[in-house]
């Protein structure tokens, strides 16, 4: 009598075709592209660790144009927040 009994999964001896054996790893493991190159990437830890890592891998970076495109939007996304919300920036000045 079958009916309450659950049929069991087939199991198969499965490999990919184009793994290599020499023991690089899993071949099931998805790893990113830039994942050796960045710190920052998989790290565990707090928001403080992250943005810690955050700005030594951006002091590492070797391309000093791409700092600085990353500071003017930066900027200017803030500038256009602080324009969005009618802040006064006269405060700081007299």
């Amino acid at each position: 009598m079958g009916l309450f009994k659950l049929r069991k999964n087939k199991r198969f001896d499965y490999t990919p075709r184009y793994y290599k054996k020499d023991g690089e790893g899993s071949p099931f493991e998805i790893k990113r592209k830039f994942d050796d190159y960045r710190t920052t990437a998989g790290g565990q830890g707090g928001i403080k660790t992250r943005f810690n890592n955050a700005l030594d891998d951006l002091k590492r970076n070797p391309n000093r144009e791409v700092n600085r495109r990353v500071f003017f939007i930066v900027l200017i996304l803030i500038l256009i927040f602080l324009f969005i919300i009618d802040f006064d920036l006269s405060i700081f000045f007299r």
